[in-house]
């Protein structure tokens, strides 16, 4: 047979063979469907019905020793590392941190401040380095003043060369010094504060009517800072040049000027927020062992951590360290909190590890590492996983004090 010939006779053949209607195909192949799908939910009804009924007839039948259904125990899922709770503290679950002494040996959290943070050598003047998004900032003490040093996202470092004074208190580094948007740092100065633009180096002063001032925590939309000291507390309006109003104004007051931020503190047996008038309400009461908190509080969208030194714990007892306590408390209902007991070493005398032993003023949270606090303890930033009860180490210290930014944040 002839190549031509071939398609001729494979024409023919599908003559002979019936056409199908696709508009008719799909259309049948649709009400099967439906077909099967009303049976499905006829067949669930039909199952549902013969449950209850069963189970009215059991409850008649049974009267008083009626049996309910139970559902299968399900294992609860847990992420990856983790690790039980040891037990309870007023009710919240608590976990115990490695013990003092071991962190260099702890798993490492990788962030702009790298292995050991220290002063760097020489970095570039601010005016000529902008820094866009501020990790964290140091002081540096020349002939008793001092520069800020700030850290960017990047890693790289600029100096603001802004000279300030000593304060009562000794350097006018306040953990709470750099906005949430990681644009500005501000310091508390006799009689006024000092908020330079890390992106312009452009610097504002504002004076305070009080010159024993101490700590400054930034409101959550970096443009107006709170600036404390023993029983005085002003809002500052920053970088805004309104003529018709006064950028410093009083608000509600503590003893303890660290008490003073926002959005929330943990303080006095509760966690309060934060109001527009500068007056705290009661957000949540708290029932835990307090003896002093210490620090400030940092806040998240769902959670605020404060530290506070406790009355004694038989939970956790120790030998010759006070206990201290992490605070992570949540503002959700729904949500639980946590608490971290530092540890204490195992060796038995101060004397011979002195390290070993967690002194009141040791410890404070510095802020969040995404979901994580972030708490200094001697020589140290760690890390604490909620989620998992993990503690990893973040950085070593070889400067006396840091302030902690958005620009650490993976």
């Amino acid at each position: 047979m002839r190549r031509e010939e071939i398609q001729p006779l494979l024409y023919n053949a599908s003559d002979l063979l019936p056409e199908p209607d696709l508009a008719d195909a799909a259309w049948a192949d649709g009400l099967a469907t439906r077909r099967r799908r009303r049976r499905n939910v006829l067949i669930g009804l039909l199952a549902a019905l013969l449950v209850a009924v069963a189970a009215a007839i059991g409850t008649a039948v049974g009267g008083s020793q009626s049996t309910e259904l139970v559902p299968p125990p399900t294992t609860p899922t847990h992420p990856p590392g983790y690790v039980p709770p040891a037990g309870q503290i007023s009710g919240i679950d608590f976990w115990i941190a490695p013990p003092a002494g071991s962190e260099r040996f702890l798993d490492r959290v990788y962030t702009p401040l790298g292995d050991r943070l220290s002063l760097p050598d020489d970095p570039e003047p601010l005016s000529e380095h902008p820094i866009e998004n501020i990790a964290a900032v140091v002081l540096e003490e020349r002939d008793g003043r001092y520069d800020a040093l700030l850290l960017g996202s990047d890693a790289s470092w600029a100096r603001a060369d802004l000279q300030l004074q000593p304060i009562r208190i000794g350097s006018p580094l306040s953990s709470g010094a750099i906005s949430p948007d990681g644009r500005f740092a501000a310091f508390p100065q006799p009689g006024e504060v000092v908020v330079v633009d890390a992106t312009t180096s452009e610097v504002y002063r504002y004076a305070l009517p009080s010159r024993d001032v101490s700590s400054v925590s930034w409101l959550p939309n970096a443009a107006r800072v709170l600036v404390s000291g023993p029983g005085v507390a002003y809002r500052v309006l920053v970088g805004q040049n309104d003529g018709d109003r006064d950028p410093v104004i009083p608000i509600t007051a503590a003893a303890n000027p660290a008490s003073i931020t926002a959005p929330y503190r943990i303080d006095s047996g509760a966690v309060l927020r934060y109001g527009v008038t500068g007056r705290w309400s009661v957000d949540s009461r708290l029932e835990l062992p307090v003896q002093a908190w210490v620090g400030q509080t940092f806040s998240t969208f769902t959670m605020a951590a404060r530290l506070f030194i406790s009355e004694d714990l038989q939970q956790v007892p120790t030998r010759h360290s006070q206990p201290q306590v992490v605070a992570a408390i949540s503002t959700l209902r729904a949500m639980p909190s946590h608490l971290l007991v530092l540890g204490e070493s195992d060796r038995t005398t101060p004397a011979a590890d002195p390290q070993g032993v967690r002194e009141p003023g040791c410890c404070a949270v510095l802020g969040w590492y995404g979901d994580r606090p972030l708490i200094q303890v001697s020589g140290w930033v760690l890390a604490w996983d909620i989620d998992t009860g993990q503690v990893q180490r973040v950085t070593e210290l070889a400067v006396n004090a840091v302030a902690l930014g958005p620009g650490l944040q993976p």
